[in-house]
């Protein structure tokens, strides 16, 4: 037994209560995140991915695994839960929610490891994810109608971009991505001067999405999706919004820009596939921006919450904001056309 077993979860617990999976032979941690904590579990009968779910609402992960089960019956690629000996996929153990999934075996891709094409099959994909969902999850549609939400308000972003500012300057000791940081709050607090007055209206909900659709959930083997994992924030959300918001996630360069090409490809497929018109995009694009225009995610983490995972992907989301308004009609135009 690996000797990290030690800080795993119950393992021994967890395995009596299925059938056929083996005896325990390893236990090792192989993500750690805010919504989880995931495990690659070795037993004498085979791999699996062991995971922690951290905000125990054993309810809504149940809810996650039936639309998993029922998104690969319409063969959208994904690793649902197996089931153990009474056919339950939630295993609460000392109060904590556990799930146990197959092992995966595949890499990550982000936009710069695909293919035009394989960027095309990517939208297809996501847009048939969307129509899947639409299909397996019982959607009240009276909550959908209600449920609207407000965009960012600028004079929260100001009043958060001085307090920010205020932390990145009196951090000690100081370093390059400090410097960059006031630079970037700086040239952000001059763009939403500028651009205030194109807030956009509340929005509405549109449909059931992932809810975290990026590269590293997203399992390749070969040039193929294997599994689209990490559901925990599955919900009713813009669904134009999601697919904007990962072709911003998968397509980004290192100095922040996107590779539009592949996007065009991308947003045609997902388009294709989701039954989304130019207009719908056109709105989700607008909205994104302006989330990304207002975000600092990462520069909260470092200055507030003294975490600094997220930090190697500031260089590139802080550029892509300014370059995003910058070249604002086209990347309208590459999800539009």
């Amino acid at each position: 037994m690996s000797r990290s077993f030690a800080t795993a979860p119950p393992v021994g617990d967890l395995l009596r209560r299925y059938e056929d999976t083996g005896e325990p032979l390893s236990c090792e941690p192989v993500t750690q995140g805010l919504l989880n904590r995931g495990y690659r579990l070795a037993t004498t009968r085979g791999a699996y991915f062991l995971k922690h779910h951290l905000d125990g609402d054993r309810e809504a992960i149940a809810r996650q695994h039936r639309a998993t089960q029922r998104l690969q019956q319409l063969g959208v690629p994904v690793a649902p839960p197996v089931e153990d000996a009474q056919g339950d996929t939630v295993a609460v153990i000392g109060g904590r929610c556990y799930a146990l999934h197959p092992w995966v075996d595949g890499r990550h891709r982000d936009g710069a490891h695909l293919t035009t094409l394989q960027s095309r099959r990517l939208g297809a994909l996501l847009g048939l994810v969307h129509t899947c969902l639409e299909q397996v999850m019982e959607v009240d549609r009276t909550e959908r109608r209600e449920y609207e939400y407000e965009s960012a308000d600028p004079e929260e972003t100001f009043a958060l971009i001085d307090e920010l500012l205020g932390l990145a300057r009196r951090s000690r000791p100081r370093d390059p991505f400090d410097t960059l940081a006031e630079h970037r709050l700086l040239e952000r607090r001059t763009l939403l001067r500028r651009h205030a007055d194109r807030r956009p209206p509340p929005g509405s909900a549109g449909g059931w999405v992932h809810g975290d659709f990026h590269p590293l959930n997203l399992l390749y083997r070969g040039a193929e999706p294997a599994a689209i994992v990490d559901w925990d924030r599955l919900g009713v959300q813009p669904r134009a919004e999601e697919a904007v918001r990962a072709a911003a996630i998968f397509f980004v360069q290192p100095e922040g820009e996107l590779e539009l090409t592949k996007v065009r490809a991308y947003a045609r497929a997902y388009r294709d596939a989701a039954a989304a018109d130019a207009a719908e995009l056109a709105a989700a694009v607008h909205r994104v921006w302006w989330e990304r225009l207002n975000d600092f995610w990462i520069l909260r983490w470092r200055y507030q919450l003294h975490d600094r995972r997220a930090d190697p992907q500031f260089p590139a989301a802080s550029a892509l904001a300014v370059w995003w308004t910058r070249e604002y009609e086209a990347v309208r135009d590459a999800f539009t056309d």
